[in-house]
């Protein structure tokens, strides 16, 4: 686990060639405490930072092949390095270490763009081809590394995080105000584009090549893999045997993933994913297993009782960290600093946190990300797909009749607060596409109206790439396609949170159940296996039950809460909507001062529910104080003292 950076330009200048490359590098110094390295070839700059976890004493990085001609900066892991190497050493090619890293340098050379069909594990990487005068750049199927990049059709430049590609010279940051209201409704961008103009991501499964070789250079980029749709023909297969090979495959991808050779532990929140995996990896290492639970003085929305609860149970040793207002605020700054855009679900302060802990006793650890979206774990599913069913048979009431009791539910005085908000959620007092029963449901913040009552205008449709992914599979079942969404833009998001608030603390965060093949076994079972009435996850359940207690596999999702509402009805966060009322902030070139006010009046008496849209502002206000602004003292200070100073 790593940092990268580098950039390709004809323009670099050759005193000094390497201060731009080692102010990049330094930025991301927190992916690789471990050591650096920097490499110039005829305009190709590559740097490293190097977290050592396989083969530690020889893994240093730019690593090159036997004559120089391929050099690679590299970060991940790859799982099934050692079957690999044995069919590349039977092909010739010879080995300097053990490192993983090796791998993909002689696959490249054996197999060129191919080689990423071989491999299993996360991988973000760049390798410059010295004889083809190429760089090719390579992003892992489900994007659990990152890759940015900068290309202006003259220098291209590459991270593993924006900020290191804002300490090139020629990269200035400014504002992609046409994204604007999808962060509002998701709170994230689920494109190639990022919040900053002319930063972009490359994309889960994709790769890109950047030819030199002709008379000016040009970029391509391709997709290699995306997850399979499901068959036509489903399998017909007992629930025996697919709940079997659940378990041989969650067996196979736990196992793969304990290659180290540092110490190692498991994130482990009291749920049915992360307790499944702490229980395979106590029956697979030979020494003791380290567990690391976050929560809060608010017990409500506190997992640690669970969580121990699986730790006695299974017996590991296990800690736990605390988190309070104080604490949770005044790291917000510096973690939206790490992150490089809006952090979008409080829980990722948590998960600093814990990863904080683990850092104190372990290098590696693994997480259960990833089965909600493969198995249909969130109860959204459930509900979106009863919202439909029942929409069908209500349609026998004439549509001006059903518009009129919509209106009514909304603004009637004969129901109660609390049965107007449980109906205004269902087909009774919701639109009848897709957008208004299920995105405006479970996913926005800030729908486009409520946007436009604030005072945003312009931009892109909020849930254009949502609608895109979701278009893409019109001959997939309802469940199907929301899952297959979610993995291509809510997984991708969840994944950077994963990886940007672990390496903020230099420790290297595993996810097993996002193995490809994994995730391709996923793709083949059927609806009923996923989803059994109102049991999601129904197949991983099954397949665990030996492992875990009845009470944690069966209790009701909590999703990882935080008292952020709580928090933000305390007379202590005044500080925080002083932030938001900061004249020269960026969200006050939007949203209209007005609207702002009301939202947080209304939140503060408790006549409404704010959080997920005041959270959205707060952090589009530290993010461009941080980023766009640039204020002198936006990351040091605490949040809790109010608005910073430029």
């Amino acid at each position: 686990m790593c940092g990268i950076a580098g950039y390709v330009s004809s323009n670099s200048p050759t005193e000094g060639r390497f201060s731009v490359l080692s102010r990049m590098t330094g930025a991301i110094q927190h992916r690789g405490p471990d050591d650096t390295g920097l490499f110039h070839d005829s305009g190709v700059f590559l740097g490293h930072r190097r977290l050592s976890i396989i083969d530690v004493a020889a893994g240093h990085q730019p690593m090159a092949n036997e004559d120089g001609s391929v050099h690679i900066v590299y970060n991940g892991e790859i799982f099934n390095h050692s079957g690999v190497r044995a069919e590349l050493e039977r092909a010739g090619h010879v080995y300097k270490t053990h490192c993983d890293t090796e791998a993909i340098i002689h696959s490249y050379e054996e197999y060129g763009p191919d080689c990423l069909k071989h491999f299993r594990g996360m991988f973000a990487f760049a390798l410059w081809d010295a004889s083809k005068r190429r760089l090719f750049c390579a992003r892992d199927r489900l994007g659990i590394k990152p890759f940015y990049y900068y290309w202006d059709g003259r220098l291209f430049a590459f991270a593993s995080e924006i900020k290191a590609l804002l300490e090139h010279p020629s990269i200035s940051p400014a504002l992609e105000a046409e994204l604007i209201p999808e962060y509002l409704s998701f709170g994230y961008v689920s494109e190639e584009r990022t919040l900053f103009s002319g930063i972009r991501r490359l994309m889960p499964g994709h790769h890109l090549i950047l030819d030199l070789a002709g008379s000016q250079p040009t970029l391509q980029i391709r997709q290699y893999w995306d997850v399979p749709e499901a068959p036509e023909q489903p399998e017909t297969r007992s629930d025996a045997e697919w709940i079997a090979e659940c378990r041989q495959r969650l067996e196979e991808t736990v196992e793969m993933r304990l290659m180290s050779d540092v110490p190692l532990g498991m994130f482990l929140s009291g749920g049915v994913d992360s307790s499944a995996i702490a229980a395979l990896m106590k029956r697979m290492v030979s020494g003791p297993v380290k567990t690391f639970s976050v929560g809060y003085a608010e017990a409500e929305f506190s997992e640690l009782s669970y969580a121990r609860q699986v730790s006695e149970r299974i017996g590991t040793q296990h800690h736990e960290v605390v988190v309070g207002m104080d604490d949770f605020f005044n790291a917000l700054r510096q973690l939206v600093w790490h992150e490089d855009e809006p952090i979008t679900w409080p829980s990722s302060i948590s998960l600093y946190f814990v990863s904080k802990l683990a850092s104190e006793q372990v290098k590696v650890v693994l997480t259960g990300e990833g089965s909600d979206e493969l198995f249909a774990g969130y109860g959204r599913y459930r509900f979106y797909l009863w919202n439909t069913a029942w929409l069908q048979k209500y349609k026998v009431v004439p549509g001006p009749l059903r518009n009129w009791i919509r209106q009514s539910v909304a603004t009637s005085n004969l129901l109660s607060g609390s049965l107007r908000r449980k109906l205004q959620h269902t087909f009774v007092g919701l639109g009848e596409d897709l957008e208004s029963l299920y995105l405006d449901n479970f996913y926005s913040a800030l729908s486009g109206p409520e946007q436009q009552r604030m005072g945003v205008t312009g931009g892109a449709s909020p849930y254009s790439n949502y609608l895109r992914y979701w278009n893409q599979r019109p001959n997939a079942s309802p469940l199907a396609r929301m899952l297959y969404v979610d993995q291509k833009t809510y997984l991708v998001e969840l994944l950077m949170k994963q990886d940007q608030m672990s390496m903020a603390t230099s420790i290297e965060s595993r996810v097993p159940l996002l193995d490809h093949t994994f995730v391709e076994f996923a793709s083949r079972v059927p609806d009923h296996m996923k989803l059994r009435g109102a049991e999601g996850k129904y197949i991983v359940k099954k397949a665990v039950e030996d492992l875990l207690p009845h009470d944690i596999l069966y209790r009701k999702k909590m999703g990882f809460p935080t008292p952020v509402r709580q928090w933000l009805m305390d007379a202590k966060a005044k500080p925080l909507f002083d932030t938001l009322r900061c004249k020269d902030g960026l969200i006050q070139s939007f949203v209209d001062p007005r609207a702002l006010e009301t939202l947080i009046d209304r939140h503060q008496r408790g006549l409404e529910d704010g959080t997920d849209r005041i959270w959205r502002l707060l952090n589009l206000q530290i993010w461009g104080e941080t980023f766009i602004t640039r204020k002198a003292d936006a990351v040091a200070t605490p949040l809790l003292s109010g608005c910073g100073k430029a």
